[in-house]
C-alpha cells in the first residue's frame, strides 16, 4: 500500500525538511498551509485555513492521507487564545480528516515549552523543571496550548481508531524563509552584520544560558523521527524529546561560530544583551548589505527573529533533554551540533540569503 503524507506546515522549518525526506523516499505527499509553497519538487500543494471546516472540506476533499504530520502553530497574544486558535486547528483538521477512514497514524509537533511552560512563565523564573527534561514528566499546572493539541490529537485517535505520537524538539536548527521562531538564521545574520560593520559578535542572553548545559534540535532530525514514529510499529502511542543528542555549553560554542564568521566573539559580560535592541535599527542596513551583496532577501524581519532568540538564550534556567524514550525504541539518529549551525550557514550562504 502507498504512504500517503499530508504535512500540515510544510513551508516551516520542520515541515520542509519532512516533506522532502517523504518525497525522497517515494511516499505521495501533500503539503497544507493558507499560501502553501511551491518550491519543493513533487510536493502537492492544499491551500486551506485550519480555523475555516469549509475551507479545509474544499481542499481536502480528493486527499486522504494514511500519514497525517502537525508541524505548525498560529501564535497569538495570550495563551488563552493560543489555547483556543490551535486547539481548534488541530480539532477542525482531524474532524475533516475522520469522515474519510484513511488515516493510520497523527504526529504532533509541540516542543519543549511541554516542560517549562508558556514563554511568560520561563522568561520569569519561578520553579525549574529538574533536568534533563523526561517525557514522563506530568504536565504543569499552568494554562499550555501544547497541552490542548495533544487532547485534541487523543480525542480523535479515540474516535478514528489511529495511532499516534508526540515529539518534543529542542530549539529547531533549519532554514525557512519567513519563519517566526529561527535561532540559526537569526544567529548568522547577526554575525553577517557584525562581519559587515566591525560591530562584536556579543552575548545576548543570560548568564544561566552561557554557563549550562544545552541542546537542541536538527530540523533533519526531526524529519527523521516524525517518519520513524508514523512506521515503526513499537513506536507508536508515545511522547519523545528529539535534540541532536548531543550536549553542549554556549560559553563553548559561541566562539565556534564567531570563528566560522570571522568576528570578533564576546561572551557574558554581567548583562544581557537582547538582539531586540542590538538589531533594532539594522532593517535598513540590512538591505545595504543584501544590495551590495546580491542577496535573494533583503527584509530581515523574513529572515531574522530576535524575540525568540532572546527568549530561548535568555532564559535564567539551563535546559537540556532526556532522549531514552526514542532510543530504547529504536531510534539511533545523532548529529553534531556545531555541523548543525555549520551545514545551515553554509546552506544560507549559497541560497544568498547571507553574504
Amino acid at each position: 500500500m502507498t504512504n500517503t503524507a499530508l504535512v500540515v506546515g510544510a513551508s516551516g522549518i520542520i515541515g520542509s525538511n519532512l516533506a522532502r525526506g517523504l518525497l525522497a523516499n517515494n511516499w505521495v505527499t501533500y503539503g497544507l498551509a493558507r499560501r502553501p509553497s511551491t518550491d519543493i519538487d513533487g510536493l502537492q500543494p492544499v491551500a486551506a485555513d485550519l480555523l475555516d471546516v469549509a475551507s479545509l472540506e474544499t481542499a481536502l476533499a480528493n486527499v486522504a492521507p494514511t500519514h497525517v504530520f502537525i508541524t505548525s502553530w498560529m501564535r497569538n497574544d495570550t495563551e488563552a487564545e493560543n489555547i483556543r486558535v490551535n486547539g481548534a486547528m488541530v480539532r477542525n483538521l482531524l474532524a475533516v480528516l475522520g469522515k474519510k477512514g484513511s488515516v493510520q497514524h497523527v504526529a504532533l509537533v509541540t516542543g519543549l515549552k511541554h516542560y517549562l511552560g508558556p514563554f511568560e512563565a520561563y522568561v520569569n523564573g519561578g520553579l525549574p523543571p529538574p533536568t534533563p527534561l523526561r517525557e514522563a514528566q506530568p504536565r504543569l499546572a499552568l494554562d499550555n496550548f501544547y497541552y490542548a493539541q495533544e487532547d485534541e490529537v487523543y480525542a480523535a485517535a479515540a474516535r478514528d481508531g489511529f495511532k499516534w505520537s508526540i515529539h518534543r524538539p529542542h530549539t529547531i536548527i533549519g532554514k525557512a524563509v519567513g519563519n517566526l521562531m529561527n535561532l540559526g538564521t537569526t544567529l548568522a545574520v547577526y554575525a553577517s552584520i557584525c562581519k559587515e560593520t566591525g560591530r562584536p559578535f556579543r552575548w545576548p542572553g543570560s548568564q544561566a544560558q552561557w554557563d549550562g548545559l544545552s541542546d537542541v534540535t536538527d530540523a533533519r532530525v526531526i524529519a527523521k523521527q516524525l517518519v520513524w514514529a508514523a512506521t515503526t510499529e513499537a513506536a507508536r502511542n508515545e511522547a519523545y524529546n528529539i535534540v541532536n543528542g548531543d550536549i553542549f555549553r554556549w560559553s563553548w560554542l559561541w566562539g565556534r561560530l564567531a570563528e566560522w564568521f570571522g568576528v570578533e566573539p564576546v561572551g557574558f559580560d554581567g548583562t544581557m544583551h537582547p538582539l531586540v535592541a542590538e538589531m533594532a535599527g539594522d532593517a535598513d542596513l540590512w538591505r545595504g548589505i543584501a544590495a551590495q551583496h546580491g542577496l535573494a532577501e533583503a527584509d530581515l524581519s523574513r529572515l531574522a527573529s530576535p524575540w525568540h532568540t532572546d527568549l530561548d538564550l535568555g532564559r535564567p534556567i539551563e535546559v537540556m533533554t532526556d532522549m531514552a524514550n526514542s532510543r530504547q525504541r529504536g531510534f539511533a539518529v545523532y548529529q553534531r551540533t556545531e555541523d548543525s549551525f555549520f551545514d545551515l550557514f553554509a546552506q544560507l550562504r549559497e541560497d544568498r540569503l547571507i553574504p
